[in-house]
């Protein structure tokens, strides 16, 4: 039997980036961490074409700068200088640029194997631990923590546990733990793109009567791929031979960057609206998809994680208490749930207002996009909203 103050369960990105914030303070104090994972980190990097990627908003960029890590990130971050938002076969369009808003980029496009192996090799060992490959098979709550039960049969103590195992935490089911879920009826079909010319930092969203897509730019001239489609249709898209696939993706994409010549894997994802109904209990934290799962097309799901992360350390890290004091948990669980509502409520409304096909609303929202192109205050509120600055009055 063994004791730490901290134990993340989930060493992926959201908790790996918990870790980092939490390190220094943690190593002033003497706290120790374990972070529990079942897959082991790779040794190095390995380059791919078909590397799934991840969107890191503006404010992600400024928070690993804080912990010293976005110089190292950057080699391999492609910034989004522009993005550009339409609907298909309507009039109206809206676009964002980086200079109009004062940034060197909204956003960056990062390989995941990429961040990941910044956030690994970043942990200082004498502070975090790990226990990987090793996964919790059972969570017990004691008075003044829980207790961990590993595959191995091993156990550990905490002062906290942090559950960031994924969307599909079969903990958080253990627990009691429910879920408030909103089915979009839809799959996200997502692939790596080679278009034939230089994409220059610029990301398109567009919305058709089929389902939204996004298109970011990516290093080595290629573009990641976002497809949302109805259940079936998506299946069918998947299945087609790479000349058929890029044929169809092209007629509704059009040619913006010219010709769609490669398409790497693709892989579908089943989509909804998941959100944690409890995040907080003594001694106990719910973390990243396994508090809330977002529609992709708006990018926002990893950075509200982050920005969760960043939270909770420094609320632990500014009290006096235990790691795992009910009351420090709940001034981290209001801190964070104007930022949780109004992240979750725009990334919902925009998927669903520009998923209807009602004549009335697709004038509305065609009416809202050039209102957007036109008006400053709102295309300033909507860029915040993207690049994760929307709570932030200071920013």
């Amino acid at each position: 039997m063994s004791r730490v103050n901290l134990a993340i369960i989930g060493g992926g990105l959201v908790g790996a980036s918990l870790a980092l914030s939490l390190q220094a303070g943690a190593k002033a104090r003497g706290w120790r961490i374990v972070l529990i994972e079942p897959f082991a980190p790779g040794d190095s990097y390995q380059p791919s074409y078909d590397a799934r990627s991840s969107a890191l908003s503006f404010g992600a960029r400024q928070i690993y700068q804080r912990l010293g890590l976005w110089q190292e990130i950057s080699r391999r971050a492609e910034p989004i200088k522009q993005i550009h938002v339409s609907d298909r076969g309507r009039f109206s369009t809206a676009r964002l640029s980086a200079m109009e808003e004062g940034v060197p980029a909204l956003g960056y496009v990062v390989e995941n194997a990429w961040l990941g192996q910044c956030l690994w090799q970043g942990l200082d060992k004498d502070v975090i631990s790990w226990r990987c490959p090793a996964e919790v098979t059972r969570l017990e709550p004691l008075e003044a923590g829980y207790r961990l039960t590993l595959n191995d049969e091993t156990t550990l103590e905490c002062d906290l546990a942090v559950l960031a195992d994924g969307g599909r935490s079969g903990l958080r089911e253990q627990l009691g733990i429910g879920v408030k879920k909103r089915p979009y009826n839809q799959s996200a079909l997502i692939a790596n793109i080679t278009p034939s010319e230089a994409h220059n930092g610029m990301a398109f969203e567009r919305f058709t009567d089929d389902g939204p897509m996004a298109l970011l730019p990516l290093a080595d001239n290629r573009c990641a791929l976002v497809w949302t489609r109805q259940g079936m249709d998506a299946q069918r898209l998947a299945a087609l031979d790479e000349r058929a696939f890029l044929s169809e993706l092209q007629g509704v994409f059009g040619y913006r960057l010219g010709t769609l010549k490669q398409v790497g894997a693709r892989h579908l994802y089943p989509l909804s609206l998941v959100e944690a109904e409890e995040q907080v209990r003594s001694h106990l934290v719910v973390l990243g998809n396994a508090a809330h799962s977002l529609h992709p097309i708006a990018g926002q799901g990893f950075n509200l994680s982050l920005r969760d992360a960043q939270a909770l350390a420094d609320a632990l890290l500014a009290s006096d208490r235990v790691p795992g004091d009910f009351a420090t948990l709940q001034a981290y669980r209001e801190r964070q749930r104007l930022d949780q509502d109004l992240t979750v409520g725009f990334s919902d409304q925009v998927t669903r207002l520009f998923g209807s096909q009602q004549p009335l609303v697709s004038l509305g929202r065609n009416l809202g996009l050039l209102g957007l192109d036109l008006l400053p205050p709102a295309k300033r509120w909507f860029a915040r909203q993207a690049m994760g600055l929307g709570t932030r009055p200071d920013a």
